[in-house]
């Protein structure tokens, strides 16, 4: 009998977005990242004629029509931690696969050591790492709970990074939710390529994709980020998960940001906030109230922004300072806020409102270590710049939503009447916005809208007590 040979060949493989090539390349041709092609050895298993190769969850597909298909909104597993479930849509999908990114030391092992604690009360949990031992995820775990409540029996630990004993210990346990600590540290032993290449990082997620599809087990993996903010590796790991978030922030702020860019289940660009403490990531239900409770009123360069995080709307301060340059250019700083969008903001206050930024150099800041992407922010951080050229404070009970246009216009963002509520459900009097063009809701009766134009109209509002 003659035995078909297995075919060996060698491949270069991008690490930073799975492009592969047949000789290697100093540059990757489609994400133009250097040194980023790693040798990969591939074994070509014969395949015997007329077998079927197609790879599926059960093997027992059907095609059906859509109108047989159930429509029923599945149940979802209550989870505790209530800003958690927030970005999840509501709570777990069973069956659903999540990827939790974020950059070193900004807290994800402590957030899902936590939240495994939480389920563990009613579901059974197995907590895979890669990275810890058993002794340090509980030595983690009783400092969390400051050693004063009992452990959860239903939370299993295992320190692994061999797939196929992973999936066996799943076999074995049957947990009702899975946590994998972290996805680069998992390989496949048949594959040659190393723990955290972009071939086992694919593989290995595929096959927890199936075993969450077909099982109806959670699957939660944490995932690192590169400098550049991606989730180190393989970008297609984020086309295989049905929801990934992020854990940002500052590390030497307190606040953290849980954030929503793709959730199968759930709206997008949704949020929670959190707080380290010593007893790990505490929840906080008003993170408006949060952001404002350190501003000193009536100051210069004080003013204060709503912006969006998804569906909530956040006020946050925004402190602007100039000062006149000691060299020939005048610098640009940001700090929260997009570097491109402060220098068209200077250039509108120098042009279309009479500002000698020129000669100054200017400051902004994001008080919190939250990061604002959105334009209707853009009225607050103009308003700020503005009272700190002119040395005088901002009306305190005012909040300036807005964005700008080159011409010195203001544009009306969106969720107007959202925004306008949280504002005056935290005190705010005044609320100085875009003249509404297009009829729509109505505003809210208790905060006084101050309808302005352009840019110089807004400042003038704006400063007006200041003057008095």
């Amino acid at each position: 009998m003659n035995m078909a040979k297995t075919k060996v060949h060698t491949r270069y493989v991008c690490q930073q977005c799975g492009r592969v090539s047949a000789s290697y390349m100093g540059k990757c041709p489609q994400c133009s990242s250097f040194n980023s092609m790693v040798e990969e050895v591939v074994h070509d298993e014969p395949v015997a004629k007329g077998a079927g190769t197609v790879r599926g969850l059960t093997g027992r597909s059907i095609p059906r029509p859509i109108s047989e298909v159930g429509g029923e909104a599945e149940d979802r597993i209550h989870l505790p931690i209530g800003e958690f479930a927030r970005v999840l849509g509501g709570g777990i999908v069973p069956g659903s696969i999540v990827l939790v990114g974020g950059d070193p030391g900004i807290g994800k092992s402590t957030l899902m050591l936590q939240m495994a604690m939480e389920m563990a009360k009613t579901q059974r949990v197995l907590y895979v790492s890669g990275e810890e031992s058993e002794r340090q995820i509980k030595m983690r775990a009783v400092r969390l709970v400051n050693g004063t409540k009992e452990l959860p029996k239903n939370l299993l630990l295992v320190t692994e990074t061999n797939l196929e004993v992973i999936l066996n210990h799943v076999r074995d346990s049957k947990p009702d939710l899975l946590i994998v600590d972290s996805i680069q540290t998992v390989y496949l032993s048949d594959m040659d390529s190393s723990a955290g290449s972009v071939s086992q990082v694919r593989e290995c997620s595929s096959h927890l994709r199936e075993l969450a599809k077909s099982s109806g087990i959670s699957v939660f993996m944490i995932g690192h980020v590169t400098k550049d903010g991606a989730i180190a590796g393989p970008r297609v790991l984020e086309h295989i998960v049905d929801t990934v978030l992020y854990l940002e922030g500052d590390r030497f702020q307190a606040y953290r940001l849980l954030r929503s860019v793709k959730n199968r289940f759930g709206a997008t660009a949704e949020v929670g906030v959190f707080e380290m403490r010593e007893g790990g990531l505490m929840e906080v239900t008003n993170p408006s109230e949060a952001f404002l409770a350190e501003r000193l009123v009536n100051a210069a360069g004080s003013a204060i922004a709503v912006t969006m995080e998804g569906t909530r709307p956040i006020l946050v301060e925004i402190q602007g300072l100039t000062s006149p340059t000691q060299f020939g250019n005048a610098r640009r700083t940001p700090n929260g806020v997009d570097f491109n969008r402060l220098l068209l903001i200077t250039a509108v206050l120098t042009r279309r409102v009479g500002l000698k930024l020129a000669e100054h150099d200017a400051f902004v800041n994001v008080v919190g270590g939250i990061q604002i992407d959105e334009p209707a922010a853009d009225l607050a951080i103009a308003a700020a710049i503005a009272s700190s050229w002119k040395d005088v404070p901002i009306r305190a009970e005012a909040v300036l939503i807005g964005e700008i246009g080159l011409a010195g216009e203001l544009r009306m963002p969106g969720q107007m009447v959202a925004r306008l509520r949280e504002a005056q459900k935290l005190g705010f009097k005044v609320a100085i916005v875009p003249k509404a063009i297009r009829k729509g809701e109505e505003y809210p009766k208790g905060i006084e809208i101050i309808e302005v134009r352009s840019l110089d109209q807004a400042l003038d509002a704006a400063l007006k007590k200041g003057r008095d």
